[in-house]
């Protein structure tokens, strides 16, 4: 399987050194978030032989989504500006958030009309919307159940430290289309982007997860070096030859459980 690490995930270092450190340790693939450098950041990945997956679609404010008001229209334009920018860039999938928080605004008419909005529009572009789980169970299940081709990005993390114990995978994984990997403490709300096997996340089980939902795309790590002490001393280079040491480990796990 292929690996990737999320672009950005060392603090203060430029693209071109990232795309090195990338190329240096084996990264097959990256993702990206959405800004006006997004379109030169694909040409300088891609000329490097670094494939990128997926676009990250902004979420701010994301909960006035599902209320009445411009707010709920500003935060819907980001995600069809995401799956816009895809098709323009040919990047096939955007993954995108539902809602953000403990208590986000329970689902309603108005945010099911937008959603509704953004899928016809990803469909008339091609493009893939890959929803995340958070918090909620319900908003997951409303996608998959209202649009057959709404797929999953199973974040691993998120799961471990917003779930209280609940696993998506085995109700979702035959949707999954992204994976965002890190580890953490599995204590609620620490949500540390650590580095796989850095943690409390128990990876046999999430290869196991991810080997039975027939996945073949990248194992895809979502970290970053701010999240815990553990890297404060840690140079670019170690970092990430250390995250990539980790996502082939996880790999090679995932292809063992698959026999």
């Amino acid at each position: 399987m292929k690996i990737g690490i999320s672009s950005g995930c060392y603090a203060g270092i430029s693209l071109k050194r990232e795309i090195e450190l990338l190329q240096k340790n084996g990264v097959d693939a990256t993702f990206l978030g959405c800004d006006e450098n997004t379109t030169d950041a694909v040409k300088k990945m891609r000329k490097a032989g670094i494939a990128v997956d997926n676009f990250h679609a902004p979420f701010r404010n994301v909960n006035a989504i599902w209320l009445p008001g411009e707010e709920g229209e500003l935060a819907l334009k980001q995600f069809t500006d995401a799956a816009e920018l895809a098709s323009k860039n040919q990047v096939p999938t955007i993954v995108v958030h539902i809602s953000s928080g403990v208590t986000p605004p329970i689902i309603s008419d108005v945010g099911n009309e937008r959603f509704a909005r953004l899928m016809k529009r990803a469909k008339e572009l091609g493009v893939t919307v890959a929803y995340e789980n958070q918090r909620k169970l319900a908003n997951l299940a409303l996608m998959f159940e209202y649009y057959p081709e709404a797929r999953f990005c199973w974040d691993v993390g998120h799961e471990a430290c917003f779930a209280d114990g609940m696993e998506y995978m085995p109700l979702f994984g035959k949707k999954l289309a992204a994976l965002h990997i890190h580890d953490n403490s599995k204590l609620p709300n620490e949500d540390l982007h650590m580095i796989p096997y850095d943690g409390a996340i128990d990876f046999d089980r999430t290869a196991e997860l991810i080997a039975k939902s027939g996945y073949e795309g990248t194992v895809m790590l979502e970290i970053g070096n701010w999240g815990s002490p553990l890297y404060q001393n840690l140079s670019d280079e170690d970092y990430y030859a250390r995250a990539a040491s980790a996502a082939r480990r996880l790999a090679d796990t995932i292809e063992k459980c698959k026999n």
